[in-house]
C-alpha cells in the first residue's frame, strides 16, 4: 500500500507541475526586448530601458491598453518612454516592418527617423488595417547604435494552450490512477493465490 502512495504522490506532483508550466504566462522576454517587470511593460534597448504601452481607442468603449501583441486592427497609438535619463540625450529611430519569417524583416510599414526626443517621449500612431505579424525596431544612439528588437502581432488570436494543457493533465493523472489501481489489484489477486 505504501507503494501505491508514493506512486500517487509521484504522480500528482508530475501532474501540478504540469498544470504550473502550462499557466504561467509566456516567457518574459518571448517578444524579444519587451518584458513584464512589476506591472510596466519595459523595452530593453542596449543598456537602456524605456516603459512601452499601447493604445488604441474604438468608438464605444473605453480605451484598450496593451503591452505586448495589439489586440485588434484599427488606429493604434504606440507611447514609449525613456526610463533611463541617457536615452534623452540620444537620437531615437522608430520601424514598424512586416515580420517575413525566419527572423526576417520585411517591408517597412512606417518609421521614424532618428532624432532626439528631449522630453524622453516618442510617440507613433499608426492605422492597422489588416491582422498579422509584425517586428518592431528601435535604433538608440550616434556612433554606437543599440537597436532593440521585437516581434508582435495584430488581431491574431493566441492559442488557449491553458484549457489544453488542464484537458491533458486530467487524462494523464486519470490514466496514472486507473493503471496504478489495476496494478494494486493485481497484486492483491496475486497475494490471494499465493
Amino acid at each position: 500500500m505504501n507503494g501505491f502512495r508514493k506512486a500517487r504522490d509521484v504522480a500528482i506532483g508530475i501532474a501540478l507541475a504540469v498544470v504550473a508550466a502550462a499557466t504561467v504566462p509566456g516567457a518574459a522576454w518571448a517578444h524579444g526586448g519587451l518584458s513584464m517587470d512589476k506591472d510596466m511593460c519595459k523595452l530593453r534597448i542596449g543598456p537602456y530601458y524605456m516603459h512601452f504601452t499601447g493604445y488604441q481607442v474604438r468608438s464605444g468603449s473605453p480605451n484598450n491598453e496593451f503591452c505586448e501583441d495589439i489586440p485588434a486592427t484599427g488606429n493604434t497609438i504606440i507611447v514609449m518612454d525613456a526610463i533611463d535619463q541617457e536615452l534623452r540625450g540620444l537620437p531615437l529611430k522608430v520601424q514598424i516592418v512586416n515580420d517575413a519569417g525566419d527572423g526576417k524583416d520585411g517591408s517597412t510599414v512606417i518609421e521614424l527617423p532618428a532624432k532626439v526626443y528631449p522630453s524622453g517621449t516618442v510617440p507613433l500612431e499608426f492605422d492597422f488595417q489588416k491582422p498579422g505579424r509584425f517586428v518592431g525596431l528601435v535604433t538608440a544612439g550616434d556612433k554606437q547604435q543599440f537597436v532593440s528588437r521585437f516581434p508582435f502581432s495584430v488581431a491574431v488570436p493566441k492559442p488557449q494552450y491553458g484549457f489544453y494543457s488542464m484537458i491533458a493533465v486530467v487524462v494523464l493523472l486519470s490514466s496514472a490512477m486507473l493503471w496504478f489501481s489495476a496494478r494494486r489489484r493485481a497484486k492483491a489477486a496475486q497475494a490471494q493465490l499465493a
